[in-house]
């Protein structure tokens, strides 16, 4: 039974001057509390003890972490002061055992920490001896002598120790002795009475044995026993006869129970941090785990894992606590979500097992960088686009989430220079083109034109939300494509021939077009071959879009004269007779190989002399094919054309032998190149120029970046050409060495053509 009110109060008084004992070793504090405090009563300065600043207790959220069943204490949130929060009854925590701790765990927020507090609940004298019955019969036979003993069932008492101490025989030790008062009274009327003071002696006797005495007999269960309830039972045991009366005899008997392996480990998460950053340090502590077994012994020693393997690990903190900590680096675009399984097993034999199932989420850090799905994309964009048009779509991938992984885009660096186009100076690729900043949509900003620009290189960096920001780049290389949106410009004579007379668009912006007309002459009896004049044009489109064929659309039918397919020079099919009359009218049409394809269209007059201006048409038709040009190429002011050429007849025939002497150093150029070991035609180092023999890629011009030295032959004469197939305005030279074989400038289709004279030129 408790004890009184005033007894409360004392003990009160006393709880204010009683000090905790404590001690912080390994991460435990200890502190000391008598039973039946009451409620807000200080058990120690918990917050003080663990170091803390002023006001750290409640910012990192001091707080206890309790087992399954209700602790009797708390941490005051403001003080962080371990007080009383109910009724603590050391006989009702812990029975008989001594002494009575309570153990508790401790934690801290920011940084996660666990401590380990263990309160004594010491006893007070709050339970008065009982005695097993309230009442107690005993018969006495009447005859019974005086001194007879009567055994009695003792009493017991809740507490321990000197507060459980109950009354005890005659013991010298402790009382050596007795004063009495013993009172007579007479059965008269009225009673009359007499005292006597005994003092009474205890005499030692041996009373203290160093021995117990058994009884014998056999002890039943007569219901289930369980240790995780009582481990011991203290049994009195009654034996009596059955003689008249009957005598008793009594004895103790302590019943120990053993324990069995009937319960399972338990596990409780006490704290868990959840999500872990993906860039969590090695050691960080995931969540706080305390597990314990009802049973004892190695039937009660718990064992515990994590399955299956996983970058987490326990580590034991205390008795029956443990720490799930990150043993291995994370990475959320691997696995971004772990199911932890904790495993307890006893020691009992069969093992008991107990799971606790964990959800472990990682979160994510911005440690990727987005990667685009190709190092180098090619685009191909046709020339003359509509502005806006989408070119490509490209895309950068980013493994982190959220705005980790939300990619812009944007045009980093590029462009393109005067060696690209017009020369019209170095451009930005962002005047060209722009980017989408989400969708990565690569768009045209303005129509393209090949013949200005034939490649944009440029850079396109996508770059992530994240704090760092993170980027990556890709090289993107824009070829325009040619369309054929260019008509072939038909060029003035070579080698300084008089310009011809332009019409129609051409004649109004004052330069060569593409209808012209000039005129020629030939001398009477031409042999088959005679080359007449030769039409040079220009396509300022590329590949097929600019190679060009000659034509001869009128007179159609067996004419005197043909135009070479691609070289464009007008040559005597036959030789000239008086039936073909004093003057030839050629129309020549000069036509790209584009779809659909453009044209321009030349007149040539042609005249029929003979004498001086015969010899004058023969020595200019020599010297226009090995200068690529016509000398005999003029307007149509034929009288006056002719009265100079006759004035100059004694210089002609000084070209025609420095002719004759260039076509017979071009024979021994010939026999040379051709019987020489390949090897000692190069002069010097780098690399040849092949040059093409045709006259496919004699004359053709284009806008590509080739460069081409033909040699072409025919039936009637060896002539050398030279030509420099380049951009307009370029210096052959400027470029150094160059070897190619352009298949547009020398179709396969054209073998036949092709064939002839093959010299490398070394140009330095």
């Amino acid at each position: 039974m408790g004890i009184g009110g005033a007894a409360r109060r004392s003990w009160g008084a006393a709880l204010l001057v009683l000090q905790a004992a404590w001690a912080l070793v390994g991460g435990q504090v200890r502190y000391s509390v008598p039973e039946e405090a009451e409620a807000g009563t200080v058990v120690g300065r918990l917050a003080q003890d663990l170091g803390l600043e002023a006001g750290e207790a409640e910012a990192r959220r001091l707080r206890l972490v309790s087992r399954g069943r209700r602790a009797s204490v708390e941490v005051s949130g403001a003080s962080g002061a371990l007080v009383v929060s109910s009724r603590l009854d050391r006989e009702e925590l812990c029975g008989k055992s001594a002494p009575c701790a309570l153990r508790l765990e401790v934690l801290l927020d920011r940084p996660l920490r666990v401590f380990h507090v263990e309160v004594e609940v010491t006893d007070i004298n709050d339970n008065a001896p009982r005695f097993p019955t309230t009442s107690k019969n005993i018969s006495i036979s009447e005859n019974f002598p005086p001194g007879s003993r009567f055994s009695l069932e003792a009493a017991s008492d809740a507490d321990i120790g000197s507060n459980a101490q109950l009354s005890q025989p005659l013991d010298r030790e402790s009382l050596s002795e007795h004063r009495l008062v013993l009172t007579a009274s007479d059965g008269g009327r009225p009673v009359l009475t007499g005292t006597v003071q005994l003092v009474i002696s205890v005499l030692d006797a041996n009373d203290n044995a160093p021995q117990f005495n058994q009884i014998s007999g056999e002890i039943r269960t007569a219901g289930k026993l369980d240790f995780e309830d009582f481990q011991s039972y203290d049994l009195e045991v009654e034996a009596r006869d059955k003689g008249m009366p009957s005598l008793s005899g009594h004895c103790s008997v302590e019943l120990e129970v053993l324990d069995v392996n009937d319960n399972a480990p338990e596990v409780w998460v006490t704290s868990l941090s959840v999500p872990v950053s993906e860039d969590a340090a090695l050691g960080t502590v995931v969540a706080l785990l305390s597990v314990s077994d009802r049973d004892s012994g190695p039937n009660g020693r718990v064992r515990c894992a994590v399955r299956p393997p996983s970058p987490f690990g326990l580590v034991a903190t205390f008795a029956g606590s443990y720490s799930l900590v990150l043993r291995e680096a994370l990475d959320r675009e691997r696995v971004s979500e772990y199911e932890v399984e904790v495993r307890a097993e006893d020691g009992g034999a069969p093992p008991l097992r107990a799971i606790r199932g964990l959800r472990v989420p990682v979160s994510d850090v911005n440690d990727n960088a987005p990667a685009f799905s190709q190092a180098v994309y090619t685009v191909l964009a046709r020339e003359n686009n509509a502005a806006g048009a989408e070119l490509a779509r490209l895309w950068a991938r980013d493994p982190d989430e959220a705005g980790n992984g939300r990619v812009s885009y944007s045009v980093a660096e590029g462009g393109a220079g005067s060696g690209s186009g017009s020369g019209s100076g170095w451009r930005p690729a962002s005047s060209y083109v722009s980017v989408d900043a989400e969708s990565g949509r690569l768009r045209a900003l303005r129509p393209l034109d090949y013949e200005e620009l034939q490649v944009l290189q440029f850079e396109v960096r996508a770059v992530d939300a994240g704090e760092p920001a993170l980027c990556g780049n890709a090289t993107v290389q824009l070829f325009v494509v040619d369309e054929n949106d260019n008509t072939p410009a038909l060029l003035p004579p070579a080698g300084g021939g008089p310009v011809p007379w332009a019409t129609g668009k051409a004649a109004e912006e004052g330069s060569v077009g593409s209808s012209w007309s000039l005129w020629a002459r030939v001398a009477w009896g031409a042999p088959a071959g005679q080359v007449v004049a030769k039409i040079r044009a220009v396509d300022a489109d590329s590949g097929y879009n600019a190679w060009l064929r000659y034509e001869l659309q009128e007179p159609r039918g067996d004419g005197p004269f043909r135009v070479g397919l691609y070289s464009g020079e007008v040559s005597t099919v036959r030789a000239l007779e008086e039936a073909d009359g004093p003057r030839q009218r050629l129309l020549i049409v000069v036509r790209d190989h584009g779809e659909p394809p453009r044209s321009a269209t030349a007149t040539l007059s042609v005249s029929l002399v003979e004498g001086p201006e015969a010899a004058l048409a023969v020595a200019g038709a020599v010297s226009g094919a090995a200068l690529a040009g016509t000398a005999g190429v003029g307007s149509d002011d034929g009288p006056s054309a002719a009265a100079a050429a006759a004035a100059t007849n004694v210089w002609l025939v000084v070209a025609i032998c420095a002719v004759s002497s260039l076509l017979v150093l071009a024979v021994v150029l010939y026999g040379a190149g051709r019987w020489a070991p390949r090897a000692a035609v190069l002069a010097g180092p780098g690399p040849a120029t092949l040059v093409c023999a045709s006259e496919v890629g004699s004359w053709s011009y284009s806008q590509r970046h080739s460069r081409s030295l033909c040699v072409a032959t025919d039936g009637a004469a060896t002539q050398l050409f030279l030509q420099s197939v380049m951009r307009k305005g370029e210096d052959l030279h400027s470029h150094g060495s160059w070897s190619e074989w352009d298949p547009v400038l020398c179709p396969g289709s054209e073998v036949d053509e092709c064939a002839g004279v093959v010299i490398v030129i070394e140009i330095m």
